[in-house]
């Protein structure tokens, strides 16, 4: 009996080594397979945000006694002019705002949030006062049209995008309270800022940019 046969009968026989070509087919096939596991993630990730973009977007919420402005930190319904609220991927509560214009601002700051589901403002063509804008009328900012530079001031003394789901009504408070009537995209960024005058009726401004990196924010 050779040496090999009685290891082989004791069960001490060592392995075969495997070919290095062997070793590398099946690392090849390895990484293959790990890397198309990743590409199905990618795709599976990128399928349901592109559903949850193409979904209608969240209702907005009635404004409440409890509301609280994200930027002021006090009751909204202390304030008279129009509020905002906006909702954000992945959680059903609403960011408050005290004005237009601050709901506004939240979507041109780079430190605030990008997972912007849905932007709601009074609509002040339905309010039953400038001091009672009214707890269910909202409209879709991007939808609505704002008078910019008018005599009213908003929930913080400022200057106040009023904000209307109508042209027309747009219009006819500009005759009465002046300034200028725009759409969302149209809203200068620096005059929502804080670093420009308003702008009178005549040319449209161009285009506000929309973005911000995601922020925690207060309710």
């Amino acid at each position: 009996m050779t040496l090999a046969s009685k290891a082989l009968r004791q069960g001490s026989l060592p392995a075969a080594p495997v070919p290095a070509r062997r070793r590398a087919s099946a690392l090849a096939r390895g990484k293959a397979l790990l890397s198309a596991l990743a590409l199905a993630g990618c795709l599976a990730l990128a399928n349901c945000d592109d559903q949850e973009s193409a979904a209608a977007p969240p209702p907005p919420v009635a404004l409440t006694q409890e509301a609280m402005g994200h930027y002021c930190g006090m009751a909204l319904v202390e304030h008279p002019g129009p509020k905002g609220q906006i909702l954000l991927r992945g959680d059903e509560r609403p960011v408050w705002f005290s004005s237009a214009r601050d709901t506004i601002a939240f979507t041109l700051l780079g430190e605030e949030a990008k997972s912007i589901r849905a932007i709601y403002v009074s609509d002040m063509g339905k309010a039953e006062s400038w001091e009672q804008p009214g707890a269910a009328n909202w409209v879709e900012a991007r939808g609505a049209f704002f008078v910019l530079g008018s005599n009213r001031r908003g929930g913080m003394g400022a200057e106040e995008a009023v904000p209307f789901s109508d042209r027309a009504a747009a219009e006819r408070f500009a005759t009465e309270h002046g300034g200028a009537v725009r759409s969302f995209a149209e809203v200068p960024p620096d005059w929502v800022l804080g670093d420009g005058a308003a702008p009178q009726a005549g040319p449209e401004a161009g285009p506000a940019p929309s973005g911000g990196a995601e922020h925690r924010h207060t309710h």
